[in-house]
């Protein structure tokens, strides 16, 4: 099938390469002409694990193209990815400026053939037809620029013969796990009230769903999961914020377990053995990030609002997060009492591992936090330290490789669980620093390994 996808962030380029990779032709439209050149070029713009290699050989199938010519990929695509940002305003509600661009343009360059609009993007509950409504209004504007005559832009689709449907298609793709996640879905959600845009849909997603593509082909297909828009949309808004209120119980138990004396990571073991509750997502740590929890979490608690409606468990979430990121510094303070003058090394920088994302990363708190504390704050990522992508980074000395990092430090925070931090020299690290001090913040490293090295090893609810 002919596929375009407008937009070459997370979603959108890893959704645009998976579908060419499983045999659709697909053009990815950006707006950035630097970036488009890049991903011509064959390099990813983002960091993502197997990413590159798909595009590589998507594109030298010709299944995957890039540019930045909007009409092309209108006039390419029998459906028309919108996977452009919807980030958070400071109400908490998304800003879906990106979006009403990408539909406004959409309804300037439409002809006469059947077109299925898929909204990616993560967008306020009930904006299928207002996307509808935006398609309208760029085919009037375009009628009216063209012509100068005015005219509604259903008149200007009968006229020309533009038919088009709108469906909400959210994702579920994990930062770090994308493309796995892509090829391997726990569901495939597909919101719309036209029978004909959903077999055009579900005719996209059969190889996917037959998991032709997948890790272990023998299980059974994919469940897809059809519905209206509002409550696709809504799908996406509910399981994240689920999500994020799971994460922020375990955070408060752990809390808990600090003080009586238990090890939240028994008390998370014993639960999440319980069928009803699983063991996922009961990691206690120094609390969520990124582009997806809070944006979402926001935008829903923002909605109820709006329908006059307040949403007190979400809001509980939301406080107990942003209570858990002065979890490290309380922690710190703990070991080293005054804080000021001391140097803190930060294991970690991004929101979670195998990721270059800042987005809302607990380190950027941490790095905040203890400037005003007046500590001298180092960090090493294996990402963001190897490639020099230190966006909006500021207050932090960002060193090269781990024992750089310890070097003169008076403590160590682990921030981001990467899978190469459990085997660092700790031995070697130890003896670098002024005081050898852990605070693991996720619970991730062995404390019998850490203390058999000299240090001392604080982790969370332990």
């Amino acid at each position: 099938m002919r596929v375009c996808v407008i937009g070459t962030g997370y979603v959108g380029l890893v959704t645009g390469t998976c579908l060419a990779h499983i045999g659709h032709h697909v053009i990815c439209v950006d707006n950035n002409e630097e970036k488009v050149k890049l991903m011509k070029s064959g390099q990813s713009p983002i960091f993502e694990p197997g990413l590159s290699e798909l595009m590589s050989s998507a594109s030298q199938s010709g299944n995957l193209e890039f540019t930045s010519d909007l009409a092309a990929g209108v006039a390419h695509g029998e459906i028309l990815f919108i996977a452009v940002g919807t980030p958070p305003l400071p109400t908490g509600e998304s800003d879906t400026r990106y979006v009403e661009a990408v539909a406004r343009g959409i309804g300037a360059h439409l002809d006469g053939d059947y077109k299925v609009i898929v909204n990616k993007s993560t967008v306020p509950i009930g904006s299928g037809d207002w996307v509808r409504r935006i398609v309208l209004d760029g085919l009037a504007e375009r009628q009216k620029a063209q012509s100068g005559e005015g005219a509604t832009g259903e008149e200007v689709a009968a006229k020309i013969g533009a038919d088009f449907d709108v469906v909400s298609n959210p994702e579920f793709l994990r930062e770090g796990c994308a493309v796995f996640d892509t090829f391997n879905p726990d569901r495939i959600v597909l919101g719309s009230n036209s029978q004909r845009a959903m077999d055009l849909m579900l005719q996209l997603y059969t190889p996917i769903v037959d998991r032709k593509f997948a890790e272990n082909p023998s299980l059974p297909v994919v469940p897809v999961v059809m519905t209206d828009i509002s409550s696709a949309e809504m799908i996406k808004y509910a399981a994240n914020a689920f999500l994020a209120t799971k994460i922020s119980f375990i955070n408060e138990v752990a809390n808990i377990c600090d003080r009586v004396g238990a090890d939240v990571t028994q008390v998370a073991k014993g639960i999440g053995l319980d069928s009803r509750i699983g063991s996922k997502f009961l990691q206690a740590g120094i609390g969520w990030g990124g582009s997806c929890f809070p944006k979402d979490v926001s935008a829903l608690v923002h909605t109820a609002d709006d329908y006059g409606y307040e949403a007190h468990l979400l809001k509980a979430a939301v406080e107990v997060n942003e209570r858990q990121r002065s979890i490290a510094i309380e922690k710190l303070q703990q070991v080293l009492k005054i804080l000021k003058g001391k140097t803190i090394g930060l294991l970690g920088l991004t929101f979670k591992p195998d990721t270059d994302d800042l987005r809302d990363a607990p380190s950027l708190n941490l790095i905040e936090n203890l400037n005003r504390l007046g500590a001298k704050v180092k960090a090493y990522d294996p990402i963001v330290s190897q490639t020099g992508m230190r966006h909006g980074l500021s207050g932090v000395l960002v060193e090269t490789d781990a024992e750089r990092l310890a070097d003169g430090c008076d403590a160590l925070v682990l921030v981001t669980d990467w899978e190469q931090f459990r085997n660092l020299d700790y031995d070697k690290m130890g003896k670098l620093m002024a005081h050898a001090v852990m605070i693991d913040g996720r619970n991730f490293l062995d404390k019998k390994v850490l203390e058999a090295a000299g240090f001392q090893y604080v982790g969370i609810g332990r």
